[in-house]
């Protein structure tokens, strides 16, 4: 589904966020990506997106190249940025969800079903006219998730899902989250905290000063993800059996 070869990203000032990314994934795979603040993940992510255009190298998403056809990419990939703040752009949850389907100029019936359906996807029936400002980190995040569900993408990018959420929010995202694989999406999930979300992953890739170091399944990696910078989890430093943070 997604193919990326020799992948290469360089800012303005010259400074390398990624070099050389080789990685392909699969349709209907849940992926870790993990790594330590600034190794590139969300720089990836956004390649991934069409948000951004790589220096060198190439992407493929279904067939479709990023740089060269970003409105059809934009239709099977959706992201959820790690702030959810900088994504809301609606009054209401409704308007919020809506905002996708209509910049697809998609007839009004078609919008309003899409809508109808992501808010109850969600969990949001209840909170469909209310202010998005009044809305909990966990509802924001669930909000964020409706939007990008509206546009009905095969593929969802998350880049850091859990940040700024308390554990009655991170376990409310997880489950939709768990959901959304289950029925058939296409996940990659970027972060440095990686103890929320390996148990339920297909398979883990560490990022490092922008190249990938491993890929693997969770189980052969996590005891190596120290090596990277990124903390293992709880159940490793402790010696025991892996646990969902859902249990």
């Amino acid at each position: 589904m997604i193919k990326i070869q020799n992948l290469h990203h360089r800012y303005p000032d010259g400074t390398y966020a990624l070099r050389g990314i080789d990685l392909a994934i699969s349709k209907g795979e849940f992926l870790l990506i993990c790594g330590s603040n600034g190794s590139g993940k969300t720089t990836l992510l956004r390649i991934m997106s069409g948000l951004l255009k790589p220096s060198d190298g190439s992407i493929s998403i279904n067939g479709h190249n990023p740089v060269n056809n970003s409105r059809k990419v934009r239709q099977i990939v959706g992201m959820v940025f790690q702030d959810p703040d900088s994504q809301i752009v609606g009054e209401t949850v409704r308007e919020d969800v809506a905002f996708g389907p209509e910049n697809l100029e998609l007839p009004l019936k078609e919008i309003n079903e899409r809508v109808d359906w992501a808010i109850e996807k969600m969990g949001l029936q209840g909170l469909s006219e209310k202010p998005c400002y009044l809305l909990s980190g966990g509802e924001k995040r669930r909000l964020a998730i409706a939007g990008v569900m509206a546009m009905k993408p095969e593929v969802i990018l998350f880049d850091e899902p859990f940040s700024h959420l308390d554990y009655p929010g991170i376990q409310e995202v997880l489950r939709y989250m768990i959901q959304l694989h289950q029925e058939g999406h296409t996940l990659v999930v970027t972060t440095h905290d990686v103890e929320k979300v390996i148990c339920h992953v297909d398979r883990t890739a560490i990022l490092q000063n922008g190249e990938i170091k491993a890929s693997g399944s969770p189980e052969s990696l996590v005891k190596e993800l120290s090596r990277f910078g990124v903390r293992p989890p709880c159940y490793v430093l402790l010696g025991g059996e892996k646990i969902s943070w859902l249990e």
